[in-house]
């Protein structure tokens, strides 16, 4: 991680709470971290909490809600917000995400192994890109001095490969994707439809329904 307000730009000192590796306003004055600029902290929190209830419920009838449990997370969500933006502490927030995402990866395992042992290569790639990802990060963070020397001497196309904290925005990105099918993927199942994954162009994977099975 970078110190805070190496660079200023058209919106004055820097205020945020974090302030990663990438240096700031060195593609454009009107934004600080350019490759980073996506949603971030809180609304992980709150898409992290819905993937949560929608593995739990994936074994539940039509229509059914699990009132207790969304107030659950809707409780954890505004106690989340609150304290974050009391207290401002990065570290809290990659712990409280961190619980969520552990949640989701003991709840796959246990489908995957016990329920429908035959989405292990969808559930573990999720898994997988969504780890890659959390490696890059750290790597951005604990070699940051390191990468910003290295990409003020190479060609600056070569450089924007080295944004370690926007690839992990991407393959976070990927990842949850490919949770978003596997979750697909095992409530379509139990309500007796017959998804199959097709890749469109040869590339990117999606989910297609054949007509429900008959009881």
């Amino acid at each position: 991680m970078a110190p805070a307000g190496d660079r200023e730009g058209y919106w004055g000192p820097t205020t945020s709470t974090l302030d990663w590796c990438e240096e700031n306003y060195t593609v454009t004055w009107y934004i600080a971290e350019f490759w980073n600029t996506l949603l971030d902290e809180l609304p992980m929190i709150y898409s992290c909490c819905i993937f949560v209830y929608c593995m739990f419920e994936c074994f539940k009838t039509k229509n059914s809600v699990n009132y207790h449990l969304l107030f659950t997370l809707v409780l954890f969500s505004l106690i989340v917000t609150t304290v974050y933006l009391k207290v401002k502490e990065p570290v809290f927030h990659q712990v409280m995400y961190g619980m969520l995402v552990f949640t989701l990866v003991v709840r796959s395992i246990y489908i995957v192994t016990w329920v429908y042992p035959w989405l292990r290569g969808l559930g573990y790639t999720s898994l997988g890109v969504f780890l890659l990802g959390f490696l890059l990060w750290n790597i951005d963070n604990i070699f940051c001095d390191s990468l910003r020397t290295f990409r003020k001497k190479v060609p600056p196309i070569i450089a924007v490969t080295t944004q370690f904290h926007a690839w992990w925005h991407i393959l976070t990105g990927l990842g949850s994707y490919l949770h978003i099918l596997f979750s697909l993927y095992t409530r379509t199942l139990y309500l007796r439809y017959r998804p199959k994954v097709k890749f469109l162009f040869g590339i990117w994977p999606v989910i297609l329904f054949e007509p429900l099975r008959k009881q």
